[in-house]
């Protein structure tokens, strides 16, 4: 069914176009520009991050040392270390 050619519709719609009113044009002599403030803890801020994202996600020397005392066998971290390290990736209610 087409509501288009209705003469209900077309009379309500007549009736919106009518009490729709046309933007109006603001005369912009003498309006200012907007402006924008950074508090230098935002500086700070984002020095910190910006220097924060030239760190490379691995640190290659630590690979390599543990790496190779692995290698050699002297690697031998304590059972606390390992569960300590292994509980900061999970959630717990509490350590046990």
């Amino acid at each position: 069914m087409k509501i288009f050619n209705n003469p209900n519709i077309q009379k309500a719609l007549g009736t919106y176009k009518s009490k729709v009113t046309k933007p109006q044009k603001i005369n912009k002599v003498g309006a200012s520009k907007d402006k924008i403030e950074i508090s230098s803890k935002a500086r700070e801020f984002q020095v910190a991050l910006n220097a924060f994202k030239k760190l490379p996600e691995i640190r290659k020397e630590k690979v390599e040392e543990i790496n190779n005392a692995i290698t050699s066998g002297t690697y031998n971290p304590s059972a606390e270390e390992i569960v300590s390290k292994m509980s900061e990736k999970v959630r717990f209610d509490k350590k046990i």
